[in-house]
């Protein structure tokens, strides 16, 4: 090959192979009496193979007669020291094959619990950096700094009276509108879009407060399905104040004829 076709990604580009070592890769006795010696030869099966880990190291893998772990195996790593022929156990493990049942990965608390998990109890702090809260001594009074948009600000600032410590964030606040908007309580539902009208203008709406209050409110009509729950102005349903039902004009009832039964009828005859 010309030496101009020899740079340094061409010698970059392929990883070489371990090489399997010969004297290892014969210690199959020597594996399988660490292995019997550590969990027991009623659980070791056949020996199913060897692959190469690195320059002198290998892993036998043998069958695991486990209950309740089927195409699960052994696998036993051992090596040698250079220019020596004894070979000696680095680590015996049990690990999962192509058709083991294994449990899924490990999700985290936070993606598991869903809406109506809580049960008496339970707590569900949130993040430290969550997104959605904000100290309520955020921004204080108006913002008299150019560079800071007071729109933006004085939402978080108007709530300080109220003595929390936290408040909900501009984040957690269009995130909280967003999953109201579109969830069941919003305008798409097929409720609200068989509905005689909206809920701006039903009697039962109780408003919020702004700015969450310019676009929902609290449904305080006992009989409808979204009682005491937020719903969006544009949501609706058939319990609306304004729903009235169409009633046909009705004439009157035609006489009927009684064919069943007898009335004596006095008539006066006059033979005369």
């Amino acid at each position: 090959m010309p030496a101009s076709s020899r740079g340094a990604g061409a010698r970059t580009s392929s990883v070489r192979a371990p090489k399997l070592d010969a004297v290892t890769a014969a210690a199959v006795d020597v594996a399988r009496a660490a292995l019997i010696e550590d969990v027991g030869e009623s659980q070791v099966g056949e020996h199913l193979g060897v692959r190469p880990e690195g320059d002198r190291v290998v892993t036998h893998v043998f069958a695991a007669r486990l209950a309740g772990y089927q195409g699960w195996h052994w696998s036993v790593t051992v090596t040698r020291a250079s220019r020596q022929k004894k070979v000696t156990v680095d680590e015996i493990v049990l690990l999962p094959g192509d058709d083991a049942i294994v449990a899924p990965d490990w999700t985290p608390y936070k993606d598991r619990v869903l809406p109506g998990d809580m049960s008496p109890g339970d707590l569900l702090p949130p993040e430290d950096d969550d997104v959605r809260l904000a100290p309520a001594w955020f921004v204080g009074d108006e913002a008299v700094d150019p560079l800071i948009d007071p729109t933006s600000v004085r939402p978080v600032a108007d709530e300080v009276a109220i003595g929390r410590v936290e408040v909900l964030s501009l984040e957690g606040r269009a995130a909280a509108a967003q999953r109201w908007y579109d969830g069941d309580r919003g305008p798409d539902t097929p409720i609200a879009q068989q509905a005689p009208g909206r809920c701006r203008g039903c009697g039962f709406m109780v408003w919020l407060a702004p700015p969450l209050g310019a676009l929902f409110g609290v449904c305080a009509n006992a009989m409808a399905n979204d009682d005491g729950k937020v719903v969006s102005f544009d949501h609706g349903c058939g319990a609306h104040s304004e729903a009235r039902v169409k009633r046909g004009a009705q004439g009157a009832v035609p006489p009927v004829h009684d064919t069943l039964t007898v009335d004596p009828v006095v008539v006066d005859v006059d033979l005369a």
